[in-house]
């Protein structure tokens, strides 16, 4: 899944579509213009599936639409969505309502994918100096069952709209300090672990039938230290699918312009999140899905093992597609 800028031309990555057959894209950058200017680039963005392109598979269109700061879908026929921590103060049946309100607009508009709700809980200890979370305000309560009820009354109003929900970003990114977008110092999470409460709502997004689950770029030291989480088996194939036990789509937070994983060479981001057992590589950057789409080819031909991964990954992509009706079997 690869970004497309606001001000970017809608037509700026049909080529990556045709040769590097790309599986989802993101908007990203505001889409301020209204749902109109919206629709007419998811429009020519689906026209460009086929069978040489895609495989007769539609693509994921998804863009991030929390609200506060968080929403990348604005103007005319788009509500302006309070911030989570407002969000958090309805009742859950009037979340539920508003989100289904909001997410028949952005159903409206070509988009078929939310990157939200945030299942990140900040301590209210930390709150404002949580750069990536706390700091705007994403997150639904300082309190992680109250982040759970909240984060699923907002993905029940999505999927009664029709939109896929993201659950993120796992395992949770509210005890850091730093923004994984922006820096690699003060991501290193010294808390949590494998029997956390903090895990609760993304447990509870995961039984409330969340259609992705993304997982975010800290470091986790009491379960693996020093590595990535979107890096690390540990985390998403040993926590998130094993003891969590969800088999759904694993999408990364972006591994293209994030500095959290600037360290790492760009194609092997890609591999190393397959390995991991991730499904979906998301970068922000166009640029990169070269060297990526490249990197995993080469890894196939060289590695059965990890050939087993992206089938397996692939596999669940096409049972995501099948289930939101951007594909037909038979």
């Amino acid at each position: 899944m690869v970004g497309l800028d606001a001000n970017a031309g809608r037509t700026s990555l049909d080529t990556l579509v045709a040769r590097r057959h790309l599986g989802g894209i993101v908007l990203l950058g505001g889409w301020y213009g209204g749902a109109g200017s919206v629709r007419s680039v998811t429009r020519h963005l689906a026209g460009l599936a086929s069978d040489s392109a895609t495989g007769g598979l539609g693509l994921l269109l998804a863009a991030d639409q929390e609200g506060g700061a968080v929403q990348q879908l604005r103007g005319a026929g788009f509500t302006r969505i309070p911030s989570a921590l407002r969000q958090g103060t309805m009742s859950p049946s009037a979340l539920t309502t508003a989100a289904t309100s909001w997410g028949g607009q952005v159903k409206a508009a070509g988009v078929n994918v939310n990157l939200a709700p945030v299942a990140d809980t900040v301590p209210a200890g930390i709150g404002t100096a949580n750069q990536p979370i706390g700091r705007w305000g994403r997150e639904y309560s300082h309190d992680p069952a109250r982040v759970a009820t909240m984060s699923v009354a907002f993905l029940k109003g999505m999927h009664a709209a029709g939109v896929a929900t993201t659950i993120k970003h796992f395992p949770g990114l509210g005890r850091i300090t730093g923004n994984t977008d922006l820096t690699a110092r003060g991501i290193t999470d010294t808390v949590t672990t494998p029997h956390d409460a903090y895990l609760e709502p993304f447990a509870a997004g995961i039984a409330a039938g969340t259609d992705l689950v993304m997982v975010g770029s800290a470091i986790y030291r009491r379960i693996d230290p020093g590595v990535n989480a979107v890096f690390s088996r540990r985390i998403v194939t040993g926590l998130l699918r094993d003891q969590l036990g969800y088999h759904g789509v694993v999408i990364s937070d972006d591994v293209g312009a994030a500095k959290s994983v600037a360290a790492v060479p760009t194609g092997e981001r890609a591999t190393r999140f397959i390995a991991a057992g991730g499904d979906i590589v998301l970068t922000a950057t166009p640029g990169t899905a070269p060297a990526m789409h490249d990197a995993i080819l080469a890894r196939m031909k060289a590695d059965a093992a990890f050939a087993g991964q992206v089938e397996a990954a692939v596999t669940r992509v096409v049972a995501l597609k099948v289930d939101r009706g951007l594909a037909r079997c038979g």
